[in-house]
């Protein structure tokens, strides 16, 4: 489907394509897909596109919301929220999930449905769990409605960091060495999963990260330096996940590269680097969202390193079989070589997200950037493809 394709009426001037942005969700990264929220609104090209805001609560009410980007914003070190935003506390916005309607309603109790119109696309603009691991494209994809960014599969695979290396491995591509532990095991025998930690630690060494498998935005992630943090470590990310991921440290330099999918198929941005912040022993929640340590944008490498990891950054869309956009992180270690760390099917927009700054850098600005996101998703159909 494209812009020219929508439905016209002989009487009425073309209509302009409708946009919902979807945000916030039941996942720990409600505060920043808030944040994402504000931004894409803030730039959209509303000349040329309607758009529907439709925040879901933290208890997963979808709720209509208010159109108003400047109250999504971290104030004193807290993120927004879209209970702060919602117009009602009962009110809930209803997606048909019939292909030939795609009629938005919003309903509060004891009041006559309201019709909020025809919704053409879906930005999805939520981070982690029920949003961008696959939940949501799936509704979308029973609904019959475009929407931007990867399919079912492809954000299952971005969401769960154990299978989207396996998936990686298998397509050639260097990653580090790293554990899993699932519910399941630490449920029935906690001092044997212990010992496979503690373990892969004895042979690959310390600093260990001990990570929830399906978060992102750095959250409940720990540096373990020692053996008596582990434990520690081991709480803060089963509360985020059941299953946790431990990775060995890599020695080497963060760089990032961005992916857009273009009429003729996904090229790569100029890479980044995220230096080590001095008040922080890596790059997690607070140095990207708080105290916004600031990416180089591009990355000092060689002309030889950008063209290898951009290569490989396409590599990494390609093996996943995403769409749209993909955020690649890697390390570039101290023997010269890439490994891939993670991608992010839905990365951060926030006004220093990194993704964005990158593509700025390669000469796309943030409007435009938006701008071929939906288009793209307009070209595509629902459904197997």
């Amino acid at each position: 489907m494209s812009t020219e394709n929508l439905p016209q009426s002989p009487e009425q001037p073309p209509r302009k394509p409708r946009v919902a942005v979807v945000f916030g969700g039941r996942s720990s990264e409600h505060g920043i897909s808030v944040v994402t929220a504000g931004a894409v609104l803030k730039a959209i090209d509303r000349t040329k596109y309607d758009v529907l805001p439709i925040g879901i609560t933290q208890d997963g009410r979808w709720a209509l919301t208010a159109d108003e980007p400047e109250r999504m914003a971290i104030v004193d070190r807290r993120p927004p929220s879209v209970d702060a935003l919602a117009e009602s506390d009962e009110g809930g916005v209803i997606l048909s999930v019939d292909p030939a309607n795609r009629e938005v309603v919003y309903s509060e109790p004891g009041s006559v449905p309201k019709a909020l119109g025809e919704v053409d696309v879906v930005f999805p603009v939520l981070h982690g769990p029920y949003g961008e691991d696959g939940t949501l494209q799936g509704l979308l994809e029973l609904s019959g409605i475009p929407y931007v960014g990867s399919g079912v599969l492809s954000s299952a695979i971005g969401q769960d960091k154990e299978y989207m290396k396996r998936v990686f491995t298998s397509f050639g591509l260097r990653v580090g060495p790293y554990v899993v532990v699932r519910p399941c095991e630490w449920d029935q025998d906690e001092t044997a999963a212990r010992k496979r930690i503690v373990d892969f630690a004895g042979e690959h060494g310390w600093p260990l990260f001990v990570k929830p498998a399906r978060a992102g935005s750095s959250i409940g992630i720990t540096k373990v330096d020692d053996l008596s943090g582990i434990d520690e470590a081991i709480a803060e990310a089963r509360r985020h996940d059941p299953k946790i991921l431990v990775e060995a440290a890599l020695r080497g330099r963060e760089i990032e590269c961005g992916v857009l999918e273009f009429e003729d198929g996904p090229r790569a941005s100029a890479p980044a680097e995220i230096p080590t912040a001095e008040a922080h022993a890596y790059y997690d929640f607070e140095a990207k969202y708080i105290d916004s340590t600031p990416g180089i944008v591009p990355a000092p490498l060689t002309p030889e390193e950008t063209a290898e990891v951009q290569r490989l950054a396409v590599d990494a869309f390609d093996a996943a079989s995403c769409e749209g956009l993909v955020r690649a992180d890697f390390f570039l270690t101290e023997d010269g070589e890439f490994v891939i760390n993670e991608i992010n099917t839905m990365p951060g927009f926030t006004p220093i997200s990194m993704y964005p700054q990158m593509w700025q850098a390669s000469g796309v600005s943030y409007p435009e950037l938006l701008d071929r996101l939906v288009q793209a998703a307009l070209r595509r159909s629902t459904g197997l493809r």
